[in-house]
């Protein structure tokens, strides 16, 4: 990844990674030869869920004796970067997406899995008692399910924390835990005026910090958020039905898609931050897409989030995330998704979440009950993007006058919305390649375009 230092777009130039993709898929391969277990893992995946195998590696554990010292330099040479701070020894890729990789010289090689839940794992792959380490209900579980010569199969559950050692955690922390999880799947969303809804949702997470701290409080707000949106969208519904049969929950996520009107962009950002968010690269499609996007990532949780928001051409010069934006003539696409529908952080839900999949798999896989996909908006070697076809939503007739008597909507687009609803959400089927961790820019001005309610 390069940085263009000074440049007012600030962008973040992510490249393909396949020095460090080709390691990664020779070490998989490798232990996939001494692995039967491994074999099937990977199968079920795909032609069950569509999903592929590389996507779900949270870890690998790489024993390799006399050859450790060598990986090493080859990690390093791929782009990997080790922390020394770290115990065991951790190598990580910052420049793209790719699994962890301990060395060690003393256990067997493991592959391990990340799900949303190890005893959901354990119960769908009906595999008995296992011993799991870690405390239930904790920051970190993780239990060997399938052990073939020197090689073990591994899932692993993470409530944002990075490391490899179970941490202590009391019987008080551990309910803390339950209880600010339920607060947030229980937040209220509608709110007049909307900004009182996000200071709640601040009180909430800040009240949480005291107790767990910004990672695990991150991880266990957008678990809730990934719930709120799947209770709105039936692809996600479906797809999610298809993973948790082998017991995966959401592990694959990619990013999370917020709509945010202008008055209120600042305070989304705000609010994300509180949650340790950082800001990466800002998008600006040009002046015919009318729309700019904020990318953030929380660097423990591998949590990401596209925040989008209308934007005119000369605003992609000033630091649109945190100066209040003015009010426009005329809303573009994510405005006047806003207006219909509420503040994807607040009534509305999230307009997407994206995962990761095997592309055509999936696509086919879900047409085949009925869940159809729009035209991809980016087809290349290193990134697939296209959207299921949206959920549509019935729109609160205060919404729609309001809107009309705005002059946001005209009198037909009024009687429209009234008779049909308007477009809502989407689950997003995303392929990445070598590791590559950016978007693309035109493609997705095109598909903003093509989810405008004004133009279905």
């Amino acid at each position: 990844m390069t940085r263009k230092s000074g440049s007012s777009t600030d962008k973040f130039l992510w490249q393909p990674q396949t020095a460090a993709a080709g390691l990664v898929r020779r070490e998989i391969a490798s232990l996939a030869e001494s692995s039967p277990a491994l074999v099937k893992l990977a199968s079920r995946l795909v032609n069950e869920t569509g999903t592929r195998l590389i996507d779900w590696v949270d870890h690998l554990v790489l024993g390799r004796g006399a050859d450790a010292a060598k990986l090493a330099e080859e990690l390093q040479a791929a782009g990997f970067a080790s922390h020394p701070r770290e115990e065991p020894d951790v190598w990580r890729h910052l420049d793209g997406i790719f699994p962890a990789i301990v060395l060690t010289e003393a256990s067997p090689r493991r592959l391990a899995i990340k799900v949303d839940a190890v005893d959901e794992f354990v119960a769908a792959q009906r595999l008995g008692d296992f011993s799991v380490e870690g405390a239930e209900g904790g920051q970190f579980r993780l239990t060997v399910f399938a052990r073939e010569g020197d090689t073990e199969l591994a899932v692993v559950e993470r409530k944002g924390y990075s490391g490899f050692v179970p941490p202590e955690h009391d019987e008080a922390r551990i309910a803390a835990a339950a209880e600010h999880r339920a607060a947030f799947e229980s937040r209220a969303r509608q709110f007049d005026p909307e900004a009182l809804g996000f200071d709640h949702a601040s009180r909430l997470i800040a009240q949480s910090i005291v107790d767990l701290g910004v990672d695990w409080t991150c991880d266990l707000f957008f678990a809730a958020e990934r719930n709120y949106w799947q209770s709105r969208n039936r692809a996600g519904q479906a797809q999610k039905s298809r993973q948790d049969a082998l017991g995966l929950g959401w592990g694959n996520h990619d990013h999370h898609t917020y709509r945010s009107s202008r008055d209120h962009f600042t305070r989304l950002i705000a609010v994300l931050q509180q949650l340790g968010m950082r800001c990466r690269e800002r998008f600006y499609a040009g002046a015919e897409a009318g729309w700019g996007a904020q990318v953030l990532e929380q660097p423990v949780c591998q949590i990401t989030v596209f925040a989008d928001v209308d934007l005119e051409p000369d605003e992609l010069a000033r630091d649109f995330a945190h100066a209040p934006l003015p009010p426009l003539a005329a809303l573009g696409t994510i405005g006047l998704w806003c207006t219909l529908h509420g503040e994807a952080f607040l009534e509305a839900g999230m307009h997407h979440l994206e995962c990761q999949f095997d592309f055509d798999a999936a696509r086919e896989q879900l047409a085949s009950i009925g869940i159809e996909t729009m035209a991809p908006f980016t087809d290349l070697p290193h990134l697939k993007q296209a959207f299921t076809a949206a959920e549509v939503w019935t729109v609160a007739d205060t919404r729609i006058n309001a809107a009309r008597v705005a002059g946001w909507i005209d009198d037909s687009q009024a009687a429209q919305f009234q008779a049909s609803g308007a477009l809502g959400s989407h689950l997003e089927i995303l392929e990445r390649n070598d590791g590559y961790k950016g978007f693309n820019q035109t493609g997705i001005s095109q598909i903003i375009r093509a989810t405008d309610p004004r133009a279905c």
